[in-house]
């Protein structure tokens, strides 16, 4: 059953806890069933494989990964020919900056205005649950598909490491070394805290996709700014801006590999993720429960 389908069934019901499950589990349905979500998360699965083929060839070569053989290039690259668990924290380190939130701006961007532009939107509001809970029902789609994204880079990566690497205990970046099941649960609280580092940027694309009708708009506005912010916080002159800006403690995650775990820019990047999603998300159900709704 379509999304469209499944407003208009529930239309003349109250509005109840199983209405709205029903209507988000339609909306993941949909979206992960996309071609485009699909080719999506395609790409970034093979963004693990082309890291783990590379290093493995140039280790091959008798050479050390990273420029010039000198162990640099992206955050742990150079641990990855120790142990193939570092290639999931080398993959996150290198999709986090642009593809993940590129993948995440794609979905949020489309979420409202892609219906207005197929013209479903205004079935989807036959159903007397609101604008607000059907506001709410888009955003969760979004978060759902940050967890799905970010997976599976780590899954990705956790698979291709295993296969071309040995794998063993774990140097923290504090030189103390831990055993592989810590090594793991490390790797998977580090996962889920990447996905929650895109809950503002997702909270942004919502609310751009509520400032017009057309998905394709929507989309380009939403990764153009990811890529203006993203601009901004490079250059040192405006330094006084960058801890206020969303991208600016992503790779904070690194900290989790330390013993003892440092959670103070963890606990920073999580808080201003959650003052965006409020704001913004916010901005978003100002503009869509006041929005003239023609399409």
């Amino acid at each position: 059953m379509s999304q469209a389908e499944a407003a208009v069934a529930g239309a003349g019901r109250a509005p109840s806890p199983l209405w709205t499950f029903g209507i988000l589990r339609s909306e993941l349905t949909t979206t992960l069933r996309r071609g485009r979500t699909l080719a999506l998360l395609g790409v970034l699965a093979a963004v693990p494989v082309l890291i783990g083929i590379a290093v493995r060839i140039e280790t091959n070569d008798g050479s050390s990964p990273g420029p010039g053989g000198g162990g640099g290039g992206p955050a742990f690259l150079s641990q990855i020919t120790n142990n193939g668990l570092f290639l999931v924290f080398a993959a996150l380190a290198v999709t986090l900056p642009v593809f993940l939130p590129m993948a995440v701006g794609v979905i949020a961007g489309d979420s409202v205005a892609g219906e207005a532009n197929a013209g479903t939107l205004r079935y989807l509001l036959v159903a007397p649950a609101g604008r607000t809970r059907l506001l709410l029902t888009k955003y969760a789609s979004v978060l759902v598909f940050c967890l799905v994204a970010t997976l599976v880079v780590a899954l990705s990566a956790l698979v291709v490491g295993s296969l071309l690497f040995p794998v063993g205990e774990v140097t923290t970046i504090s030189g103390t070394r831990i055993g592989f099941g810590e090594g793991l649960l490390r790797a998977g609280l580090i996962a889920v805290v990447v996905a929650a580092s895109l809950i503002g940027f997702a909270a942004i694309g919502l609310f751009i996709s509520t400032l017009t009708g057309s998905g394709i708009a929507a989309m380009a506005a939403t990764v153009g700014l990811l890529i203006t912010v993203q601009i901004v916080d490079g250059i040192p002159q405006l330094s006084g801006m960058h801890p206020y800006l969303f991208p600016h403690y992503w790779m904070s995650y690194a900290d989790l590999l330390r013993a003892p775990v440092y959670w103070d820019e963890v606990v920073k990047n999580l808080g201003l993720q959650g003052l965006y999603a409020a704001v913004f998300g916010s901005a978003a159900w100002a503009r869509f429960t006041a929005k003239d709704i023609t399409a």
